[in-house]
């Protein structure tokens, strides 16, 4: 589902990179922008889903259990080259008989790093909806007065019968938070996937841009000699190759 107008992202290129999970420090703005994107929710919500679904056009059904992976490639916005990183992530849980959340130190310390962020919830799971509210809060007490862009995403739009979460209740909470919503299926809509990053990354970069040199979060994460790609190539393998035994079956 389409709610935001599309602009033109180009230039993609094929670089695509792991990184190792960042720290606290401080970094000036620079002339050549560094996006950092940050991607929260619930358990099997499809978060990696759809990270690699908006980095490769691809779509991985199965996953092991996710070790937030941060994901970095290039990429031309508005005529400027950026650096995109993606920091997936654990999932987040509920309290017992709560609105609390737990999370572990390594999700506070994307958030701490992180420019923008990207809630996901599934439409089939109402408890991974009731997730994004306290989610949000925690982000605000740790970021008490930064100007906070800000993504929700409505994933498996693709179930609808199964479907537990309206759409009027996903538009009614973005709202509350002050971002953008977005009901897409990282199975079936890439072109929804993308956009929904790209309207993110777009609002991000206009945020840095305007920071006229002024200290901001975040890491300079420099990229490795030899990058690790082993991981994304074999998940591509694995689900390449579930597709042709599928067919050889038939």
């Amino acid at each position: 589902m389409r709610l935001i107008s599309q602009d033109t992202m180009s230039q993609y290129s094929t670089n695509f990179l792991l990184l190792p999970i960042p720290e606290y420090p401080v970094l000036d703005c620079v002339p050549n922008k560094i996006i950092k994107l940050v991607v929260l929710g619930g358990s099997s919500v499809g978060k990696t889903a759809l990270v690699v679904r908006f980095l490769t056009k691809r779509f991985i059904g199965d996953y092991e259990a996710n070790a937030g992976a941060l994901y970095s490639r290039k990429f031309t916005i508005d005529g400027e080259q950026i650096s995109l990183q993606v920091q997936d992530t654990p999932f987040v849980s509920l309290e017992d008989d709560t609105d609390s959340i737990c999370c572990q130190e390594q999700i506070n310390r994307s958030i701490y790093w992180a420019d923008g962020f990207v809630f996901v919830y599934s439409i089939t799971e109402y408890e991974s909806y009731r997730v994004i509210r306290p989610l949000y809060q925690h982000i605000r007490k740790i970021h008490p007065n930064a100007n906070i862009p800000l993504l929700l995403m409505a994933n498996k739009g693709d179930l609808l019968r199964a479907r537990q979460v309206s759409s009027k209740e996903g538009l009614q909470l973005a709202s509350e938070l002050g971002g953008t919503y977005y009901e897409v299926s990282a199975r079936e809509n890439c072109e929804g996937v993308h956009e929904a990053f790209q309207q993110l990354c777009q609002e991000v970069s206009r945020m840095i841009g305007s920071c006229n040199g002024e200290k901001r979060r975040g890491l300079h994460l420099v990229r490795p000699k030899s990058p690790n790609m082993q991981d994304l190539k074999r998940r591509l393998k694995q689900a390449l190759t579930s597709k042709g035994k599928s067919a050889t079956t038939l």
